[in-house]
């Protein structure tokens, strides 16, 4: 009975893997190097944006602050 048949499919199998890893490498490297990066006018933009929102929170902490008479905490009381 020949045993070589089977050393020979077990070869080829394995070739076969690790030509798919090969082409997942490739296919990896690929999309990395055609990534779209974030063009400067949107970052500047998005930078403006988050700006604004600090403005808008920072000047809810001064109508706070501006208040007469403080209600102190129920422990105080």
């Amino acid at each position: 009975m020949p045993r070589g048949r089977s050393t020979f499919g077990k070869r080829q199998k394995e070739q076969q893997r690790q030509q798919r890893q090969r082409d997942k490498a490739l296919r990896r490297s690929e999309r990395k190097q055609t990534k779209p990066e974030v063009p400067l006018d949107d970052m500047d933009e998005l930078q403006k944006h988050a700006e604004e929102q600090a403005a808008l929170f920072r000047l809810g902490d001064d109508e706070q602050s501006t208040d007469a008479s403080p209600t102190p905490p129920e422990w105080e009381r």
